[in-house]
C-alpha cells in the first residue's frame, strides 16, 4: 500500500513521554484471564505453558517489574560483575524506546481519530458514542502495541542472532494479549514477557535476552496482524507513515517489515576498464547507473521512466568465468562514487545466499523481507541476484523445492501487480550462467538483457594478460622480457562504447538457425521496413516457441525505447551537479527530451526495431535450445567415452 503522507516523530516529544514508559518497566499489574489460566496442557511445551498459567498475576498487590527481573538475571548470569551486561542493557534500552514510541503513536492516533475528544466527553456519551469510544480505544491500544513491538525489533535487530530457531523452539506462544485499554495492553504484554524471562530454561546467557526479546515481540506483531481485521476506525493509521527524526525508523500503517533496515553490503571496488571484453554488458551497466542517478527525490520519480529508458529488472547471462561478479562490483562501484559526489544515499542490496528456508512459508517471508527495502523512495538501490538460477529455478522442473516456488511467487508479485511500486530508484539484476534454467515467468519480467561473454577478440586476450603481468612489471621492472604489440596500446579497446549501434553490426540477421530460418521466410514475403513484417514474424515465432507471448513483445518495445534513450549524459553534468542533477523534475525531463531528440536524428527507427527484435528472438531461442543441446552433448560425450574404452579394451 502506498501511504499518502509522512509525519515526523519529534525526538523532543518522545523525551517528554520517557518517564511514563519507565514507570511501566518498574511495575505493572495484570490479572490473567480464565482462558490463559486453564490452557490446554497437552502441548509439547507443557512445563512452560503450565508455568505461565500458574504465574501469579491475580492478587492486586502483585506487581510485575521487568526492570527488577533484568537485575535478577544479571545476578544469576554474572554474579561478580558490577555493571549490567551489554545485552541486558540493550534489551532494557530497546524496551524503553519501544514503550515511548508506542505511547507517542497512541496519542497521535487519539488526536487524529477523534478519540481524545470522545474521551473528554466520556461522561455525556450516548450508547452509539460509547460504542465508538470503546472501539477507538481498542484500535489505539492495538496500534500502540504494534508501535512498541516494531520499535523494539528495530533497536535490537543487529544484536539478535541470525538464526533464532533454538529460541523459537523454547517459546510457547503468547497466552493472551489485551486490546481493552492502553494500560491493560501494556500490562498484559509486559506481564508475559517478564514471566518468560524469569523461567529458568529460557535465559542461559546474556545474549539469550536479546534473542528472546526478538522472538517475543515478533510474536506480538503477528498476533496483532491476525486480529487487525476486527479493529475499526483504522483509516488514520493506514493512510500515513510516521518517521522518527534523525533515524531510519518508520511506522507505515500496520506494515510488519522493518523499513529502512537494509544496510548496504560491502563490495570490492572495480572500475569498468579492469573488465576485459563484455562491451555489451559494460555499456548496459553504464546506462543503468546514469539512469538511476537521474531519479528525483522530491517528485519520487525518474524522468527516464517516462521516456521509456528505465529497467526495474534486467538480466546478464554468460558461461562461467566471464566476469559476472566483477560486473556486479563495477556497477556498485560506479553508483557509489557518483552517489557520494552528489550526496545521495545508496543501498547495495544483493540477495542473500540463505534465502531458501526449510520451514513452510519461511522462504516467502525472507523474500518479502529482501524485496521490501526496494520500495524505499529515499535512496538509490541496486539489488543483484548472483547465480539467479539457484533461487529462481523453473518451477515445473523435477525436484524443485517448495521454498523456490515461494520465492518466485513473491518475486512476481513485487515486480508486477498491486505490490509493484517502482519509483525509478531501484533496479534488480539477475546474473546467471544458466538462463535456460530460470523460471519462464521470471524471464518474462526481464526488461533489459545482455550477454556477459568475457574476452572475445585479440585485443581482449592481450589485455587480459596485460592486467596480470603488469603487476609483475611494476614490482620488478625488467622481469617481463617480452615484446609488446606494435599496433595496439594496452587497454585501449576496453573503454566504453558510445552507443549500442557501435556494438551491434548494422546489417545483422539472427544467429540462431531456427530463428534465422523463420526470419528469412518472412523476409521473402515482406520488407523489414513494413509493420506487417514484424506481425508475421511474431506469429511464426509463436508457432515455434509456444511460450512466446504479448509480454515478450512488450519487452521488445521497452528494449527499443532503451535504444532511443541510448545517449551519454554530458560529462560537465557530473562535474557540476547544479547543471542537471540538482534541478527540479520538470527541468530534468525537458533536458533529457532535448538530448533524446538530438540522439534520434542520427537513428533509423526500422533499423533499431529490426536489431532489437533479432537480439531478443536469438535470446529466446538460445535459452530454449541450450537445455536440449546440453542433454544431447552429455549423451554424445558418454558414447564417445564408451567407444574409446572399447578400443582400448580390444587392444
Amino acid at each position: 500500500m502506498e501511504h499518502n503522507s509522512t509525519f515526523p516523530i519529534p525526538l523532543s516529544e518522545l523525551a517528554n513521554l520517557r518517564d511514563e514508559a519507565t514507570s511501566y518497566l518498574k511495575g505493572v499489574q495484570w490479572e490473567q484471564g480464565s482462558k490463559a489460566k486453564s490452557r490446554d496442557k497437552s502441548a509439547k511445551d507443557e512445563s512452560i505453558l503450565l508455568y505461565l498459567s500458574k504465574a501469579t498475576g491475580n492478587a492486586t498487590n502483585n506487581v510485575t517489574s521487568v526492570s527488577k527481573t533484568i537485575l535478577a538475571l544479571k545476578k544469576r548470569l554474572l554474579p561478580d560483575s558490577v555493571a549490567i551486561p551489554l545485552h541486558l542493557n540493550e534489551a532494557l534500552f530497546a524496551l524503553q524506546e519501544g514503550l515511548t514510541t508506542g505511547i507517542w503513536l497512541r496519542d497521535s492516533y487519539s488526536d487524529a481519530s477523534g478519540f481524545s475528544s470522545l474521551n473528554e466527553r466520556k461522561a455525556t456519551l450516548d450508547s452509539a458514542g460509547r460504542m465508538e469510544f470503546e472501539s477507538k480505544m481498542q484500535t489505539a491500544t492495538a496500534f500502540m502495541l504494534h508501535g512498541i513491538a516494531y520499535r523494539i525489533l528495530f533497536e535490537i535487530k543487529n544484536g539478535a542472532s541470525d538464526d533464532l530457531s533454538v529460541m523459537k523452539n523454547k517459546f510457547a506462544g503468547i497466552p493472551e494479549l489485551s486490546f481493552m485499554s492502553p494500560l491493560k495492553g501494556i500490562s498484559c504484554m509486559l506481564f508475559y514477557y517478564d514471566k518468560y524471562l524469569s523461567h529458568p530454561d529460557i535465559i542461559n546467557l546474556d545474549k539469550d535476552v536479546i534473542d528472546f526479546t526478538a522472538v517475543y515481540f515478533e510474536a506480538i506483531l503477528s498476533e496483532i496482524q491476525q486480529r487487525r481485521g476486527s479493529l475499526e476506525y483504522t483509516e488514520v493509521i493506514t493512510d500515513r507513515t510516521y518517521k522518527l527524526e534523525k533515524s531510519d525508523f518508520a511506522v507505515s500503517g500496520w506494515e510488519n517489515i522493518l523499513e529502512g533496515t537494509a544496510v548496504s553490503v560491502e563490495f570490492n571496488k572495480i572500475e569498468f576498464e579492469q573488465i576485459v571484453g563484455n562491451r555489451d554488458a559494460k555499456h548496459f551497466a553504464r546506462r543503468l547507473t546514469e539512469r538511476m542517478l537521474s531519479y528525483d527525490f522530491t517528485a519520487k520519480k525518474n524522468p527516464f521512466q517516462e521516456l521509456g529508458g528505465f529497467m526495474p529488472v534486467f538480466m546478464g547471462y554468460g558461461i562461467p568465468g566471464t566476469g559476472k561478479s566483477m560486473l556486479i562490483a563495477a556497477i556498485a562501484t560506479r553508483l557509489k562514487e557518483h552517489c557520494d559526489n552528489l550526496d545521495i544515499p545508496f543501498l547495495f542490496h544483493p540477495m542473500p545466499d540463505t534465502l531458501i528456508s526449510t520451514f513452510q512459508g519461511g522462504s516467502a517471508e525472507k523474500m518479502v523481507q529482501w524485496m521490501k527495502p526496494l520500495q524505499d523512495p529515499t535512496k538509490l538501490i541496486f539489488a543483484p541476484i548472483d547465480d539467479a538460477e539457484n533461487n529462481l529455478q523453473e518451477r515445473t522442473a523435477q525436484g524443485v523445492s517448495a521454498g523456490v516456488k515461494e520465492v518466485i511467487g513473491v518475486f512476481l508479485r513485487y515486480t508486477e501487480g498491486a505490490y509493484a511500486i517502482n519509483y525509478g530508484n531501484s533496479s534488480i539484476g539477475l546474473f546467471t550462467n544458466l538462463p535456460e534454467m530460470l523460471d519462464k515467468a521470471v524471464i518474462s519480467r526481464v526488461q533489459g538483457r545482455f550477454k556477459i561473454d568475457g574476452a572475445r577478440t585479440i585485443p581482449d586476450f592481450i589485455d587480459q594478460d596485460y592486467i596480470w603481468w603488469n603487476k609483475l612489471e611494476q614490482s620488478m621492472p625488467d622481469f617481463v622480457n617480452m615484446t609488446k604489440p606494435e599496433q595496439y596500446e594496452f587497454l585501449s579497446e576496453q573503454g566504453l562504447a558510445k552507443n549500442m549501434g557501435e556494438i551491434l553490426n548494422q546489417s545483422e540477421k539472427p544467429s540462431e538457425a531456427k530463428v534465422l530460418e523463420i526470419y528469412d521466410r518472412v523476409a521473402s514475403q515482406h520488407k523489414t521496413t513494413e509493420h506487417l513484417f514484424f506481425a508475421e514474424l511474431y506469429k511464426e515465432i509463436q508457432k515455434a516457441f509456444p511460450f512466446f507471448s504479448s509480454r515478450d513483445i512488450r519487452n521488445i518495445q521497452s528494449a527499443i525505447s532503451l535504444r532511443l534513450t541510448d545517449f551519454d549524459l554530458p560529462e560537465q553534468w557530473f562535474e557540476d551537479p547544479t547543471l542537471y542533477f540538482k534541478k527540479d523534475y520538470d527541468t530534468k525531463y525537458a533536458m533529457l527530451q532535448d538530448l533524446m531528440k538530438q540522439n534520434m536524428k542520427g537513428l533509423n527507427f526500422s533499423d533499431i526495431r529490426r536489431q532489437e527484435v533479432v537480439r531478443y528472438l536469438d535470446n529466446v531461442a538460445t535459452i530454449a535450445d541450450t537445455d536440449f543441446k546440453r542433454q544431447v552433448e552429455g549423451r554424445v560425450h558418454d558414447m564417445e567415452v564408451q567407444l574409446a574404452a572399447r578400443k582400448l579394451f580390444e587392444k
